[in-house]
């Protein structure tokens, strides 16, 4: 489903698109022996506790003992359950929560709340095997590659591992990702709209079964290599991880801020018509942080906008960029960008 739901972004998103809507953040799937209650009760429980880990971004949520105690409450959460039966004759529970009340129980928790709107992020993993380097791709290391979907959906992680067809390899090789070369990376992730690109590199230790794993982001500020060691299976799972745990940490809300409610003036240009005025509205009101959007003003090439939030103005600006609707504005007659703090100003780019 996950590769699906990449290729249709791939086919008929525009390049603009910084990130993706994860629709399924607030609910799980795992395997179960049979229908009985008692095997219900245990998945939905652990369920419950995997969500927490994709909502906040924190890997140790499911660890949480007042997380653990309301699980014993967890008919208070559920949205619903539902049977999925495999070919194989294995069996699948999915179980949906209410959002309302997840968000709720995160903020109890105090840990922080990261939206349903993430960046996409394309992973470029290269691999030296028996003195042979080759991309990872659903045909050439179809294990790997699912492997990193299915982590990455643990995590509510938008990723897409790049088809490596002639498009892709017209601009990118196994030299370019071996060696971290951002731009021709970057160029070849924007057919994908990703926001942001990775370059990972695994090989063996000489005389040893023990894999390393190197990655980093393409990014100049971010280019500080990270390094896994142990087996080959668990260091991709461990980047996907880590991954996810660095984003977290950048667009998730700060849980001291999550209670705390603000308002702001946010002033959007390139705005003609009322249909537009609408749209605006609605997509602003989307925004994981924004609770109340009214219109104050309307002039000719401007409406601003009363916007009711929580977290902090930080947190409102990283929601924003993750919108492909809102570009900061800046000023065609200043030579450099000045960000006011304290002000809101934004271009409109339509939907």
């Amino acid at each position: 489903m996950s590769r699906l739901l990449i290729c249709l972004l791939l086919f008929f998103s525009s390049a603009s698109t910084f990130a993706v809507e994860v629709t399924n953040l607030y609910q799980d799937t795992l395997k179960v022996a049979d229908k009985s209650r008692d095997a219900r009760l245990a998945a939905s429980r652990e369920a419950l506790l995997n969500v927490l880990v994709k909502v906040s971004g924190d890997t140790t949520a499911d660890q949480n003992p007042v997380a653990k105690q309301r699980t014993r409450d967890i008919s208070d959460y559920m949205l619903k359950f539902e049977y999925d039966e495999k070919a194989d004759g294995s069996l699948n529970l999915v179980v949906k929560f209410e959002a309302n009340k997840i968000n709720a129980l995160v903020k109890e928790l105090g840990l922080p709340l990261w939206g349903t709107r993430r960046p996409l992020v394309a992973i470029w993993l290269a691999i030296e095997d028996n003195w042979r380097r080759e991309l990872v791709t659903q045909e050439s290391y179809p294990q790997l590659e699912q492997l990193i979907y299915d982590k990455a959906g643990e995590r509510g992680l938008a990723v897409v591992v790049p088809l490596l067809d002639l498009q892709d390899r017209s601009i990118v090789g196994i030299p370019e990702v071996w060696g971290n070369f951002s731009e021709p990376v970057e160029r070849a992730s924007s057919r994908y709209s990703a926001e942001r690109s990775i370059t990972a590199r695994m090989y063996q230790q000489q005389d040893s079964e023990t894999w390393i794993l190197d990655w980093r982001f393409t990014n100049d500020d971010l280019f500080e290599t990270n390094r896994l060691v142990g087996d080959k299976q668990q260091i991709v799972a461990d980047m996907v991880d880590s991954l996810a745990s660095g984003l977290a940490l950048e667009y998730a809300i700060d849980p001291t801020t999550i209670g705390q409610l603000a308002s702001a003036k946010f002033y959007l240009k390139g705005i003609n018509n009322f249909v537009d005025i609408e749209l605006a509205k609605r997509r602003l009101a989307t925004l994981s942080v924004v609770t109340r959007v009214e219109i104050l003003l309307r002039t000719p090439d401007m409406v601003q906008f009363h916007v009711n939030h929580t977290g902090s103005m930080n947190d409102f600006r990283k929601a924003l960029e993750l919108d492909s609707a809102f570009k900061a504005y800046q000023d065609p007659r200043d030579f450099y960008q000045i960000i006011n703090q304290d002000e809101l100003e934004y271009q409109w780019q339509g939907l």
